[in-house]
């Protein structure tokens, strides 16, 4: 049950934005927010990995904020939360290292060389330097945009260029490899 629980609400956090855009044709806007501080609390409740304990929480404290405001705009202020936190989050271990990175690389590769080490710190800087700019674009489609602006921006541009620095990563990655080996 666990492992079918836990994708299905990683999908319906990622659809938060459709789930204001249409949700707010029928609902009050504390109710959209009352649903997802449910689907965060049991993801808390499930949560095995220590990283996402931070996100979650912060989630609840806003999702409690938006419940008491019952107003549009404090909805729309997820996305900005969700990328200033994985900015702390990240930006935090290149002070207190291993970086997030290094410790994702080290699952597949405990052995990392220097260089390897400084690749990832590399990495988490770029994406130190995505949740900068994304979570700016969020907080200005936010404040002056409309929700069909909003809504297409958080819910599928921000994703879309999420994947694109993932795969990007990806195929520099191989590429370096490939040369060092």
């Amino acid at each position: 049950m666990h492992r079918l629980l836990n994708p299905l609400l990683g999908i319906l956090t990622l659809l938060y934005p459709a789930a204001v855009y249409f949700g707010l044709q029928y609902l009050q806007p504390w109710s959209i927010a009352a649903l997802l501080a449910g689907v965060l609390a049991i993801k808390l409740l499930l949560s095995g990995q220590s990283w996402a304990r931070p996100v979650l929480v912060c989630g609840l404290l806003f999702t409690g904020f938006a419940v008491w405001r019952n107003d549009f705009l404090s909805l729309r202020f997820y996305p900005v939360l969700v990328n200033a936190v994985m900015l702390l989050i990240f930006a935090g271990s290149l002070f207190y290292p291993p970086s997030v990175v290094e410790r994702l690389a080290r699952l597949q590769q405990p052995d990392l060389t220097p260089q390897g080490i400084r690749y990832t710190r590399r990495v988490t800087q770029v994406w130190c330097g995505f949740f900068i700019i994304n979570g700016s674009i969020a907080l200005v489609t936010a404040l002056w945009s409309s929700i069909e602006w909003w809504s297409l921006y958080n819910g599928l541009i921000a994703y879309v260029l999420m994947g694109l620095l993932f795969a990007g990563e990806f195929l520099i990655r191989r590429r370096t490899q490939k040369q060092d080996g």
